[in-house]
């Protein structure tokens, strides 16, 4: 694996703060409803994305995920103001508004989604990788997935196949104990969750998911097998979300002292304490790259905020009607 350096851990601490932030600040222009529709935040999961980064080769490996979305293509290297101004419903945004907030797309940054249907995109993984395995691209796709989608049979159908054609993919059970406001618990007779990938003979494992350290040795083991062509891997982040399962949640299902607890081993915070014990960094330093992070979520909402709504034609442009569909040429 990469050597996590000085450098590094600067790096995750500026990304998670700023993907934190970013979406912070998602929360607020939603009450707003300058956002619309569903809205759901990743605060408190930021290691699993920064220690999955710290692993890829983002140069060919590929990203695909469901609808908590918005920061792993920022991860990938999309634009942050797209980002942004695609969950407003704006024209400049990563699909000219048309996806919003649980379709965030950047295939040019390897990232394919941002998909609303629960365990949806986990087939999807398993193609990209069997695109990537056919034509030879020694990459790598990453899958992810909560812990509420493993019950679907699209998840057990995909692992059998993976597995039995050897696919160069990770599956990656995001773990926060709760599907929408269900508890592992209640929909299982045992909650460790990567256990089931042992009936399709698959590696799999648990892994500390709010320690970027953990994830990006977990994930890096598995990316190296895959590229090897030994196969896809199967695991666990355990990690929890500080907010509900989207903006619309209640959270009547887990308490204030709850959440409070897991905050205790915040990500960011982990990270921050390692840089101050380490002496990577000083608290002013830090203070200078809180202050950086702030202006650039800053300049991501003004950027969503003046970007023009796309023209009602570009909504018909991308639907068809005519008999002779598919083989008329696409308008955009």
């Amino acid at each position: 694996m990469k050597e996590v350096t000085k450098e590094v851990y600067l790096k995750w601490y500026e990304d998670m703060l700023f993907w934190r932030k970013f979406e912070d600040k998602l929360a607020a222009v939603y009450i707003q409803q300058k956002v619309r529709g569903f809205l759901h935040l990743y605060n408190g999961q930021e290691a699993v994305l920064a220690g999955s980064l710290h692993a890829m080769d983002l140069s060919k490996d590929k990203m695909i995920t469901a609808y908590r979305n918005h920061v792993q293509p920022i991860g990938m290297g999309a634009d942050p103001q797209r980002v942004m101004a695609e969950l407003y419903g704006k024209g400049t945004g990563t699909s000219q508004g048309l996806g919003g907030s649980m379709h965030i797309f950047s295939p040019d940054n390897g990232f394919y989604g941002g998909h609303g249907i629960v365990g949806g995109q986990i087939p999807l993984g398993a193609g990209l990788a069997f695109a990537d395995k056919y034509f030879k691209k020694e990459a790598v796709t990453l899958c992810y997935m909560g812990d509420g989608a493993v019950r679907q049979g699209s998840f057990h159908e995909t692992l059998n196949l993976a597995t039995l054609w050897e696919l160069p993919v990770v599956f990656i059970c995001e773990n926060n104990g709760y599907a929408m406001g269900t508890s592992v618990a209640r929909t299982a007779s045992h909650t460790d969750i990567w256990k089931l990938g042992l009936g399709y003979n698959m590696p799999c494992g648990p892994v500390d998911g709010m320690n970027p350290v953990k994830v990006a040795e977990a994930v890096d083991e598995a990316v190296q097998r895959a590229r090897r062509g030994d196969g896809p891997t199967f695991l666990e982040m355990k990690t929890y979300r500080y907010r509900g399962h989207s903006m619309s949640d209640a959270q009547h299902y887990r308490t204030k002292e709850e959440v409070e607890e897991y905050k205790k081993i915040d990500p960011i915070t982990q990270v921050k304490d390692t840089i101050l014990k380490e002496k990577y960094a000083t608290e002013d330093e830090l203070a200078e790259i809180d202050k950086r992070v702030k202006k650039k979520v800053s300049e991501c909402e003004k950027f969503a905020e003046e970007s023009p709504f796309p023209e009602k034609n570009v909504m018909y442009d991308v639907v068809y009607e005519q008999e002779d569909y598919p083989f008329l040429p696409h308008k955009l």
